[in-house]
């Protein structure tokens, strides 16, 4: 799907006055970054949508980077912002299109971003693994392919989806502090809500 197709695609889904996919910042994102990071952390939030994790966090005092293929999700995201009063650097792209400078963040977040198929998976983990800092941090979340049973949200297309394996394997440069595959009702709006199947990821750049 090309740039112009994806922010059709994805327009068409944030063009609606409600937060489709809730206000609340997702909850393995609110644990890890209790348990991780410290305030003024340069954090690059990928694909943001509507901001719900990219304003809970600037709201932790950290320095928010964020972008979205969804300039309708965007507009909503930095009214989101300045309603809470915070300032996030926010550019419309999609994960090829945007600037992944070296060395550039402490943390590089990833909330269900199974858009990417499997090249553009192995992409993004290349591309975060650049733009982070040594000892930074990647915390990403999304489905496992048990979801296609709960149907609770997420990706029709298996290979899109997470596997513990697969997820180790993408991760050559990194040491893996935390990655579970669970199960938990989650609440995020309409979109996200209901028993799901889920993977979780803290890993940290080697030096």
């Amino acid at each position: 799907m090309g740039f112009a197709d994806a922010t059709q695609f994805w327009n068409e889904r944030f063009d609606k006055k409600e937060f489709i996919f809730g206000k609340d910042p997702n909850e393995y994102l609110v644990k890890q970054t209790t348990l991780y990071l410290k305030r003024n952390s340069s954090v690059l939030c990928i694909a943001d949508g509507e901001g719900r994790n990219g304003v809970w966090l600037a709201k932790q005092g950290m320095r928010v980077t964020g972008f979205d293929v969804s300039d309708i999700a965007l507009s909503k995201a930095k009214l989101f912002a300045s309603d809470n009063e915070v300032n996030i650097q926010y550019s419309l792209c999609d994960t090829d299109g945007f600037d992944w400078q070296a060395n550039s963040y402490d943390a590089v977040v990833g909330i269900f971003i199974q858009f990417a198929d499997p090249e553009m998976r192995t992409r993004i983990f290349n591309q975060v693994l650049q733009t982070l800092k040594p000892g930074g941090l990647f915390i990403l979340q999304g489905y496992t392919p048990k979801q296609l049973d709960y149907k609770t949200g997420g990706p029709s297309l298996i290979e899109h989806l997470y596997t513990e394996e697969m997820i180790r394997e993408l991760s050559q440069g990194f040491e893996i502090l935390d990655l579970q595959c669970y199960e938990k009702e989650l609440s995020e709006g309409a979109r996200h809500t209901g028993l799901s199947a889920l993977l979780g990821m803290v890993a940290k750049k080697i030096a």
